[in-house]
């Protein structure tokens, strides 16, 4: 017995790609919430603001783990009030790590450029994550997948970000150099690809009923 979770194979290996990311970087940051805060980041945000980072780190955190359960349509069929529950529970989450997040991006690393970067971020999530969640309240199904792929664009950046920064340091750039740049290109190149798959008529596939 066989059960079809995505309408193409390339829909299911970007999604278990996506999610095993997703996975990996949340339940890592998430160490930044135990008693002696295991292997922490030597970052001026974190000596700075403690309490808010950690707080960030968490929420964060779940949103990028929470998310893409949420666009797996044969789940979202078979089970949608797990899938409302956990919508709820990603928008809070973002909405907490967006807070959060405002003292952190005061003291971003290298100076203004960075944190104007992290402050645009911020805003790009939070007003994709309101709009999806007010698509959903007015019951405008299409719009709301459409901006919470949006919304989940912008939770990815905390994996592209570490992406760019791992580059970055295998090519030996000098991260007063580098960071400023990363602050923009951990979030811009999201969005640019999101709206790109939504104009070529992509979305979010609807709930389908289970295939076996």
């Amino acid at each position: 017995m066989k059960t079809r979770l995505f309408s193409s194979p390339a829909l299911a290996w970007s999604w278990g790609l996506l999610a095993l990311s997703a996975l990996a970087i949340g339940l890592f940051s998430l160490r930044y919430a135990l008693p002696g805060m295991p292997l922490p980041s030597d970052l001026p945000s974190l000596a700075l603001s403690p309490r808010p980072f950690v707080v960030h780190a968490v929420s964060a955190s779940l949103a990028l783990v929470l998310g893409p359960l949420q666009f797996v349509p044969a789940w979202r069929a078979r089970f949608p009030a797990l899938h409302r529950w956990v919508g709820r529970a990603y928008v809070l989450s973002v909405a907490v790590a967006w807070l959060s997040s405002l003292p952190l991006a005061v003291n971003a690393m290298t100076g203004a450029v960075a944190a104007a970067g992290f402050f645009a971020l911020g805003l790009a999530w939070i007003v994709a994550t309101g709009m999806g969640l007010a698509r959903a309240l007015q019951r405008r199904f299409a719009e709301h997948r459409r901006w919470m792929l949006r919304s989940f664009a912008l939770t990815a950046a905390a994996i592209t970000l570490r992406i760019y920064l791992g580059a970055s340091m295998a090519a030996d750039i000098d991260e007063a150099l580098s960071y400023p740049f990363i602050a923009w290109l951990c979030w811009v190149p999201n969005m640019l690809v999101a709206e790109w798959y939504l104009r070529q008529g992509g979305q979010p596939q609807r709930p389908q009923a289970l295939q076996f």
